[in-house]
């Protein structure tokens, strides 16, 4: 539980949220190592998790191009997180690595009761949603 909350406290994204909350989310939370190849999400598949990287990397690939490479303490799948809608990108391990994962109904119940969290998952999603948009343009 410790290495855990540890991490979340690390993530940029959780820099505003009580500690309180970061305790309750490192209790929710699971570890998973994957091997490296193997894909966390699928792009356009209603899956129902929040990640963040603990260790190792993992790409991220939209219509079959990679658009981009995570490390230790970032996250994806905020955007299913706000919408429940589709995955917007595949996530796939690029080496052996570990995640926490969170379901989006456990996170959701947080998002109720904090509304410092649901502020950053929010912004973080309109951010993915917007680089979306500027590739649809270009």
């Amino acid at each position: 539980m410790e290495d855990k909350l540890e991490l979340l406290t690390r993530v940029p994204l959780f820099s505003d949220v009580p500690r309180e909350v970061l305790v309750e989310l490192a209790s929710l939370a699971s570890e998973t190592d994957v091997a490296a190849g193997s894909a966390l999400t699928h792009e356009g598949r209603h899956e129902g998790y929040f990640f963040v990287v603990e260790s190792g990397s993992v790409r991220i690939e939209r219509g079959g191009r990679v658009i981009n490479t995570l490390g230790p303490g970032d996250f994806f799948g905020s955007v299913a997180l706000v919408d429940a809608g589709p995955r917007t990108a595949t996530a796939i391990a690029a080496e052996p690595t570990r995640v926490l994962s969170i379901t989006n109904e456990q996170f959701r119940a947080l998002l109720d009761e904090s509304p410092e969290l649901r502020g950053v998952i929010l912004k973080a999603a309109e951010h993915n949603l917007q680089t979306i948009d500027d590739e649809t343009v270009a």
